[in-house]
Formats: C-alpha cells, sequence, structure tokens
C-alpha cells in the first residue's frame, strides 16, 4: 500500500520511500523517513494535492510523490 491509497483520516507507518533518488533525498529532508507515522488530514478535488501530518508537522504532498512512499 502506498500513501496515495489513504483516505482521509487514516494513518499508516512508513516502510520505503522509492523512485529517483533526488525525490527520495527531498521527501527526507522534509521528514518522510522510514519508521515515522503520517496521518493523511486532507486530499484535495481533481487529483490535487494531499495534506499529510507527521508528527506536529503538516506538508502537502503531490499525488505522485504520495505514491512513491510505501506503508506498513
Amino acid at each position: 500500500m502506498n500513501l496515495s491509497q489513504l483516505h482521509s483520516g487514516e494513518t499508516g507507518t512508513i516502510s520505503a520511500l522509492v523512485g529517483d533518488p533526488e525525490i527520495r533525498a527531498r521527501m527526507q529532508s522534509i521528514g518522510l523517513r522510514v519508521g515515522r507515522e503520517i496521518a493523511v488530514i486532507r486530499r484535495s478535488r481533481f487529483g490535487g494535492p494531499l495534506q499529510v501530518r507527521i508528527g506536529t508537522t503538516d506538508l502537502l504532498i503531490r499525488p505522485q510523490q504520495a505514491m512513491q512512499v510505501i506503508l506498513a
């Protein structure tokens, strides 16, 4: 399962980041790391970004990047 498959209000634990190494490095730099719990706060309409929360930090992530975040 990946992050883009979660619905608003659901949570998961990051088990892997896949894809381009530059994008993985960028995601790690903003707090997306293996073992961290992530919650989907809100999904935008028409395929827009997802608002997610990691700890006390809220982020907006594009759906294409959310597909690269694998959850346990």
